[in-house]
């Protein structure tokens, strides 16, 4: 495990251990769980932007054209 020295305002060093405690979480850990949030946002935009890169709209298109044109069930209607 590493460590790591980190400097942060006093006014955002006290709010995030007074969240820590309302998570009943150690201000270590209360950052971990930040930093791993984070990491896994930019993975999951980065993971999109793949797959979008890869699309095909024309397969789109092809595969949409075979969908019937019902009424959604009840409950599916748009708002």
């Amino acid at each position: 495990m590493s460590q790591v020295a980190l400097r942060l305002p006093d006014s955002l060093h006290q709010y995030a251990k007074q969240l820590a405690a309302q998570d009943d979480a150690s201000l270590n850990q209360f950052i971990v769980t930040a930093v791993a949030e984070k990491i896994s946002a930019l993975n999951t935009e980065a993971f999109f932007q793949a797959r979008a890169a890869s699309s095909d709209r024309a397969k789109f298109d092809r595969v949409r054209a075979r969908v019937p044109d019902l009424e959604p069930a009840r409950g599916d209607e748009r708002l």
